[in-house]
């Protein structure tokens, strides 16, 4: 099975993960799944810093070498929200709760363009510790790990006080 995800993935966490490793199961043995990884260009719309492409992808790589998925991959810039996927032959976008619209969007371009929609796979959010969703951003913040575990933060007088 031919597999799309597509994302920023900076800081790789545990939601990307989940997003990623459903992507794998999705393509099976002999599937391939197609990274979009977005580019520099794209991922400057952050409201965060955001590492450059080439620190990203050999974080990816590595995490996804270690994995040791049976599926075969490829990563490719992504530069927009649609990428490869309005034309390209697949079967299946996997996609996160926030992305969910962008995928029924490349659903109804593809079908405006001639090109038969694919099956859209929905990942359920990934909670931290404190049930809030596991991002980036929370991340730079400070208030979570990249596994969601909360951090502690220090109050003014020195003392220890976890972050909720």
């Amino acid at each position: 099975m031919r597999v799309v995800v597509g994302g920023t993935f900076d800081l790789l966490h545990a939601g990307h993960k989940a997003l990623l490793s459903c992507a794998f199961e999705k393509a099976g043995e002999r599937g391939i799944v197609y990274i979009g990884l977005s580019a520099d260009s794209f991922a400057n719309r952050k409201s965060h810093p955001v590492h450059p492409y080439g620190e990203r992808r050999a974080e990816l790589v590595r995490w996804i070498e270690e994995s040791g998925f049976s599926a075969s991959y490829m990563i490719e810039p992504l530069y927009d929200q649609y990428g490869a996927a309005l034309t390209a032959e697949f079967d299946a976008l996997i996609v996160s709760f926030e992305t969910y619209p962008a995928g029924e969007r490349i659903n109804e371009k593809r079908k405006a363009e001639g090109n038969a929609p694919v099956e859209l796979v929905c990942v359920p959010c990934v909670t931290a510790e404190d049930g809030k969703a596991v991002s980036t951003t929370r991340i730079y913040e400070g208030e979570i790990t990249s596994s969601g575990a909360v951090r502690e933060k220090k109050t003014v007088s020195g003392e220890r006080e976890e972050m909720r």
